[in-house]
Order: structure tokens, then sequence, then C-alpha cells
């Protein structure tokens, strides 16, 4: 028989960063020695104590489903502490939902409150995921182009002259993934400004937010003045606490959002896994010095590859102002190589120096690519040094 997906599939594109990561997998695999600034994923152990925590939890027979979906009652309790010590912001554990990591948070989030026809503004460049969550609730993403010359931030005009009467959503992730930019306060201000009078929900993907390289820690865009009726946040314990196979995330919002998230996770997960929940209180109510000397090696890290990318020839690299992600712009690179784009260089980079990284077509530029540093510093040192020998550096 013929068999045919579904135009629901058909619409969506692969994760570029997880085929990336999957290509140098099989590389590996193959006998090839391959530096791998592909995958957004720590490279440190998640923490002892949080680990204890979950070996605890088994042993005391903590496998059952969880009563509510949204999260455990001392789960929901703890991300609210959480959220109002490093975020400013101030939430009751009704307008907290757990998920299966912090893709299915957004996730649940955009099937919430998305209708066909609604649209949504994405910054560009964006997190791979952002318009593929979109286009699976039946909207449409509207593209604004970020300014290459300040890590791909928009400004406000921009955001005003993007808005329709069918606008539903303003995605706004500082620290940013792909480019590690950050909007300081002032400008989100500027952005509260101009959505002020309108009816426009705000999703604020904060996972990185613990992984700023300058004091003090990035504003919540949810304690901004006139913001926290209408911000959904978003944040995971993936890149904070180096869990990001554990699978587990949350958001926090106006409770009817939240409820709506949650009835969805009802008909789907029924709720994260009850013994990882367990291991997150652990997390955010534990000693927070692991998040501390994490933060200080990705500064480190960010130092040597920004300044190595930076020496290269035909690369151009602002630096980061968090997270664990260089983008550089490389299209002056291209005629040298004999490509066209990005994933021609990534391909080219790949075969050539054995060196893997994401083409930021993904990422909507096509000019450049993301490189993370979520590595040793000397896995950062010999991937340059292979580059070196293609680009001079």
């Amino acid at each position: 028989m013929a068999i045919r997906l579904s135009k629901y599939v058909e619409r969506l594109n692969d994760s570029a960063t997880l085929a990336v990561a999957e290509k140098a997998r099989r590389l590996r695999a193959a006998g090839v020695d391959v530096v791998a600034f592909g995958a957004g994923e720590p490279d440190f152990d998640t923490p002892q104590h949080i680990k204890d925590a979950a070996v605890k939890a088994l042993a005391a027979g903590d496998t059952k489903y969880t009563n509510p979906v949204s999260g455990k009652t001392a789960l929901r309790e703890a991300i609210c502490d959480y959220t109002r010590k490093y975020g400013g912001v101030d939430y009751k554990p009704e307008q907290v939902c757990v998920a299966a990591g912090g893709k299915d948070a957004l996730h649940l989030g955009f099937a919430a409150v998305l209708d066909p026809g609604d649209e949504v503004v994405l910054p560009v460049p964006y997190w791979v995921s952002f318009p593929e969550h979109v286009k699976m609730a039946g909207a449409t993403p509207v593209y604004v182009q970020g300014d290459r010359q300040r890590g791909g931030k928009i400004a406000p005009p921009q955001l005003a002259a993007a808005i329709t009467p069918r606008t539903r959503v303003f995605v706004i992730n500082s620290p940013s993934n792909p480019t590690g930019a950050a909007y300081s306060r002032e400008e989100m201000l500027e952005f509260a400004r101009v959505l002020r009078d309108t009816q426009v929900l705000v999703f604020s993907d904060e996972i990185y937010h613990r992984l700023a390289f300058a004091e003090p820690v990035v504003t919540s865009f949810a304690a901004l003045p006139g913001m926290y009726e209408r911000t959904v946040t978003f944040n995971s314990a993936s890149k904070t606490y180096a869990m990001t196979g554990w699978r587990i995330g949350w958001a926090c919002g106006p409770e009817l959002i939240i409820r709506g998230m949650s009835r969805i996770t009802s008909q789907t997960t029924s709720g994260a896994t009850s013994f990882v929940q367990t291991a997150l209180v652990a997390a955010l109510n534990g000693d927070q010095s692991c998040v501390e000397e994490m933060r200080q090696a990705y500064r480190r890290r960010c130092d040597v590859m920004h300044g190595g990318l930076s020496r290269l020839r035909g690369f151009s690299c602002p630096k980061p102002d968090g997270a664990y992600y260089c983008f550089p712009d490389v299209s002056k690179t291209f005629a040298s190589l004999g490509v066209v784009d990005a994933s021609g260089f990534a391909e080219a980079v790949l075969e050539r120096a054995h060196v893997a990284l994401v083409p930021g077509n993904a990422f909507g530029w096509d000019t450049h690519v993301r490189l993370s540093f979520a590595t040793s510093e000397g896995q950062i040192e010999e991937g340059l040094r292979r580059l070196g020998k293609l680009f001079g550096g």
C-alpha cells in the first residue's frame, strides 16, 4: 500500500543541530577524529547532589504518575522560589507547568494560544525549533531581521512595524541561541513600551539566563512594568544544571495559559518523569556553586573561541554576551571553498578539516555558522588549529 505522511509532518524541518551531532557521531564511529562544535549540550556531568536525589527517589519508589500533571507541588513551589530569586518575578504554583524539557514546554505554550491564521513575530536569527513550533500550531512565523553588527538583535521600531491585527505572540530569547547576544534591561523596556497597548503575548525563552557573562544576571521580561500579565517565561534544567538527557523544563505565566498547557499535557505525556521532578527540586533548592563554576568555564572558553575565530581570514564574529555559542559570518570564505552558502561551508569544513558545526541556514541566516564552546578548551584549540590551516590565522 502507498503510505503518506500528514501535511502537519511535511511542513516541518528536521532539527539541524541534532542532524550535525548525528553526522559527527557516525564519522567518529567510522574512525574519523572529529572536533564537534555542533551540539548545544554541556560537556559537564550533572552535579552529584542532583544525581543522588534521583537515585534516592528511585529507591523510595518515586516512579508513579505525578498528580497534577502540571508538576509536583514541591517542584512548582521550588520553581516559584527560583524565579523570584533569579528573575525578579513572583509566581504562584498554579502559574507553573512542568514539561518534558524546555522544548516540550514551548510546544505546549504555542499549542495553547495559537490558531490557524495567527502570526508570531520571530527575530532572525532564531533557535531552529521556534518556527517549527509555530507551524505545528497552524500559525505563521513573521520574521524580523536582526542587526548583524549587534549579534542579531532587533530594534523596537522593527517590532512595532511587524505587529498586525493577526499578531498573537512575540518571541524573545536572551541570551540567544544561536548568537549568544543578550538584550539589556533598557532595550527590553523599549520592547515593553511597544507592546503595552497591544494584545500581543510575549514568550520569553530564558533557558540561558544563568549563563550570561555580564553582571547583573539578565532581566526577566515578565519583571518589566506591564509585562507580567502577558508574558510566559520558559526555562529548563538542561543548560543551567547540565541535565540535557533528563528532559525537564517548565513555563511560568498567566494562569489561564498554564491551565491550557496542562490540559494538553494530560493528553500527551501525562507529565514529566516523577523522579526527575524530585531531582530538579534538589537542583533548584541546592548549592548553586556548580552553576557559577560552569558559567565561569564558559566565559573562559568564549574568550578562547572568539579570539581564535576573530583571527581567521573571512570570519566576522561579534562577541557573545552569554550562552555557549559563537555565530560568525563566514560568507567571505565561500568563493575560496567553492560553496554558495553556510550549508556548503559546513560540509566543506567537515570534509576537509573534520570540524563539525551547524550551518546558519537553520537559524535563518545562510551566511553564518554556529559553533558551540560547550566543550573542553583543548577541543576548542584543536578545532581552531584545524580551521586555521584552512583559513589562516
